[in-house]
């Protein structure tokens, strides 16, 4: 199964949709659940088709130019800030990354429902720990953005059901099915397989922001 989060981060979380989800405000909160996301995404891609300035269209990672052809098999972007990094990481590397991720708005939560996030506070890159990640054991739509991002780059990512958890709730229950996943995603740093990510006091042969 993959996954993607962080235990410390979810718990919180998880108690308190648990708790949700055992109320009639619950069913309430996701009425049409599947409806409402693909009609999010979809609007989404066509305004992303129409405004390349703000947007990026990624097709999913494991897919050739051919096999992509629904709006599904995509990741939309918007570059929150550009990093000054040259490579990218591979599917079998390990990634430092601050995330945060949320659902699309709904009754309750007007900015999305925030399910997991790996700071505390103000996001502040002299202040925050990144989370270590591998891409090969995430969801595809994340998996494809932190393969495409450089060293520094800062990404707003919606990913759509079908790059995420599916139609099925997340192994941790957080995320109820056909949820659409919007991410706001920092590349820290990369190492290759069999290379550590570099702790502060040994990183010097690394690329690498904040800490």
């Amino acid at each position: 199964m993959k996954h993607l989060f962080h235990p410390l981060f979810m718990l919180a979380g998880l108690l308190s949709l648990a708790a949700c989800s055992e109320t009639d405000t619950s069913q309430e909160e996701f009425a049409d659940w599947q409806q409402k996301n693909e009609t999010y995404f979809n609007n989404l891609y066509q305004a992303a088709q129409g405004n390349t300035a703000k947007y990026k269209i990624l097709k999913n990672w494991s897919f050739t130019a051919d096999k992509a052809t629904k709006p599904e098999d995509h990741i939309i972007v918007e570059v929150l800030k550009n990093g000054t990094g040259s490579g990218s990481p591979l599917y079998t590397d390990s990634v430092a990354v601050h995330y945060e991720g949320r659902l699309i708005p709904s009754v309750t939560y007007a900015g999305g429902y925030a399910f997991d996030k790996t700071w505390a506070g103000d996001y502040n890159l002299q202040t925050m720990k990144p989370a270590v990640l591998s891409p090969s054991k995430l969801v595809d739509g994340f998996t494809t953005a932190v393969m495409d991002m450089h060293i520094g780059d800062r990404w707003k990512v919606y990913i759509p059901y079908q790059l995420g958890y599916g139609t099925s709730t997340s192994s941790n229950s957080a995320i109820p099915a056909y949820s659409t996943l919007i991410f706001d995603i920092t590349l820290v740093a990369y190492g290759r397989a069999g290379t550590p990510i570099p702790t502060a006091q040994a990183k010097s042969s690394f690329e690498w922001i904040g800490e």
